[in-house]
C-alpha cells in the first residue's frame, strides 16, 4: 500500500433529511423521513437520527416505517434541492483539490496526498471541510481520512454523526487488528455467515487464514479479502466514475400476480430504458439484464451477456428469473450492462 497517500472521505449525515431540517428547524428534534406514501407501495430512503431510534433505516417499505413509529414525518423529497446542495458541498470541495471521485449526491472521495495548504495535515483539511460545509451549506459532513479509500470509507462513519476519524499510516496495523470483517468492503450478510462459520471474526483472525484457503472458500473474492484485511487498497481516486450499467425499473401500487401481468409492463419499461440509453450516448454494450423483487422482498437479478436489449431477449430473460420464485411482483426493472473503459481501449488496439 502507498501509505504516502491521504485520501479524505467526506459523507453526510442524513443527507436529504438534513436539507428538510435545514430548511424547517422545526423538523430537527422530530422522526422525520424522506420517501413515497406507504399506499403506492413507497420506501424510505433516508431519515433522520430521531426516526433511527425507532429502528427506522433507508430502504424500508414507508409501511413498515410508519408501525414503527405512527407520529413520524414523511416528507416526498425535493430532489432539486437536495441537488443544489450537493453542488454547493462539491464546490468546496473543489477549493481542497480537483482529485474528487463523488459516490453521490452526498458522498465522495478526495485525494489530498498534494495538497500543501494545512500544512498538508490530512487531519487540519478534514476539519476545514467539515466547518465550511456547516458554515456555507448548513449540512454536516462525517469525514475520514486515511491512506487508502476503503479505510477513509470505514473511518468516516466510525463516529458518525458529525464524526472526523483519521487513520494515519502508522495506526494502520493497530485499527485492522480488531475490525470486524463485516466492516470490509463486498462482505454482505452471506459472505459474513460464512466468514463466521470459519470463525474468523476480526481482520486478525482473517490474516491468519492462508490465501490458498481463501480463494477455495470464496473464489476471486478470497484475494480481496486477503488484501483487505492486510490495508492493502490501491485503487485510486478517479475523477470521473465509470458508468457500468443503465436501467429503468418501477415499484407497482399493486402486486403482478403472475408472469402475464409481468410480460405486460415490459413494453413501457424497454421504452423508458430506450430514452435513457440514449441520452447517454448510446455507448457500447456487453449484455442485457432483467431485475425482479418478489412480494416478500426478496431480488433476483438475470443477466445474458451479449444480448441486444429486445423486448424478446427481456421476455426470455424475465420468464427464467420469475420462474426462480413464482411469487406475486412487487419490483420490475430492465437494463443493460456496458463495455468497460479497459475493454474498450483493449479493443480498440491494433494487431
Amino acid at each position: 500500500m502507498a501509505t504516502s497517500r491521504k485520501i479524505l472521505h467526506a459523507d453526510c449525515d442524513c443527507f436529504y433529511a438534513a436539507v428538510e431540517m435545514r430548511d424547517n428547524p422545526a423538523l430537527r428534534e422530530v422522526p422525520l423521513a424522506i420517501g413515497g406514501r406507504a399506499e403506492g407501495r413507497g420506501v424510505i430512503s433516508t431519515c433522520n437520527y430521531p426516526a433511527r431510534a425507532y429502528g427506522i433505516h433507508s430502504a424500508m417499505p414507508t409501511a413498515r416505517a410508519l408501525r414503527l413509529c405512527p407520529h413520524l414525518t414523511l416528507l416526498p423529497g425535493d430532489f432539486d434541492r437536495y441537488r443544489e446542495a450537493s453542488r454547493q458541498l462539491l464546490a468546496i470541495f473543489q477549493e481542497l483539490t480537483p482529485i474528487i471521485e463523488p459516490l453521490s449526491l452526498d458522498e465522495a472521495f478526495l485525494d489530498v496526498t498534494d495538497v500543501t495548504r494545512f500544512s498538508g495535515s490530512a487531519t487540519w483539511m478534514a476539519r476545514w471541510l467539515k466547518e465550511e460545509c456547516l458554515r456555507r451549506v448548513g449540512i454536516t459532513v462525517s469525514v475520514g481520512a486515511a491512506p487508502s479509500k476503503f479505510l477513509a470509507k470505514i473511518a468516516s462513519d466510525w463516529e458518525k454523526p458529525d464524526g472526523l476519524t483519521v487513520i494515519a499510516p502508522t495506526q494502520v496495523d493497530d485499527f485492522l487488528r480488531e475490525l470486524p470483517v463485516t466492516k470490509l468492503h463486498g462482505v454482505g450478510p452471506a459472505t459474513a455467515k460464512r466468514l463466521e462459520a470459519l470463525e474468523i471474526a476480526t481482520c486478525s483472525d482473517l490474516q491468519r487464514i492462508p490465501i490458498e484457503r481463501l480463494l477455495q472458500e470464496f473464489g476471486k473474492f478470497g484475494r480481496r479479502l486477503f488484501e483487505l484485511a492486510r490495508g492493502i487498497d490501491d485503487r485510486p481516486v478517479r475523477v470521473e466514475r465509470e458508468r457500468k450499467s443503465i436501467s429503468a425499473e418501477v415499484t407497482f401500487a399493486s402486486d403482478l400476480q403472475d408472469l402475464a401481468q409481468c410480460q405486460a409492463e415490459l413494453g413501457p419499461l424497454c421504452e423508458r430504458l430506450e430514452a435513457r440509453f440514449a441520452r447517454h450516448g448510446k455507448p457500447p454494450l456487453a449484455g442485457a439484464f432483467v431485475k425482479v423483487r418478489f412480494d416478500d422482498f426478496t431480488l433476483t437479478t438475470l443477466d445474458s451477456r451479449g444480448a441486444s436489449p429486445t423486448l424478446g431477449t427481456f421476455a426470455s430473460l424475465l420468464e427464467q428469473a420469475w420462474a426462480r420464485r413464482e411469487r406475486p411482483v412487487r419490483l420490475l426493472g430492465v437494463g443493460v450492462r456496458l463495455v468497460s473503459e479497459d475493454a474498450r481501449r483493449q479493443l480498440s488496439l491494433p494487431f
